[in-house]
């Protein structure tokens, strides 16, 4: 899977969201300034390209759609990160932002529930 651009990645947001949009619906949701027209459909069509996107035909017109589900992007970009930044490991990754004041105790407590009940399943 394609890595995306942060341009990309707001938009398959939308699309996302959405579930479906034509260029102008996808255009409304964008922060301001907004993307002229053409740029996003050069964005979109990069997006098709790289087979994160899809189209419907209505007339001269095409309405969009994710082909990838946002959760397998975020699995995707989650374990590429944790590879690239932190050595493979989710201890390093937990470390990270314990150092960064970032995580709390009782967060981190959480944390460590939720795997002690994973494990008993």
């Amino acid at each position: 899977m394609e890595k995306l651009t942060n341009k990309e990645e707001e938009l398959m947001k939308i699309l996302w969201n959405k579930g479906k949009a034509f260029v102008k619906e996808i255009v409304a949701e964008m922060p301001d300034p907004k993307p002229h027209y053409n740029t996003l459909s050069t964005v979109i069509h990069r997006l098709e390209e790289k087979k994160y996107v899809g189209h419907e035909t209505f007339g001269n017109t095409y309405r969009y759609f994710p082909t990838v589900a946002k959760a397998d992007y975020k699995k995707n970009f989650m374990s590429n990160a944790i590879d690239s930044y932190f050595e493979n490991s989710y201890k390093n990754l937990v470390s990270f932002f314990a150092k960064e004041e970032k995580i709390s105790i009782s967060e981190l407590k959480e944390i460590i529930e939720l795997i002690e009940n994973n494990k008993t399943k």
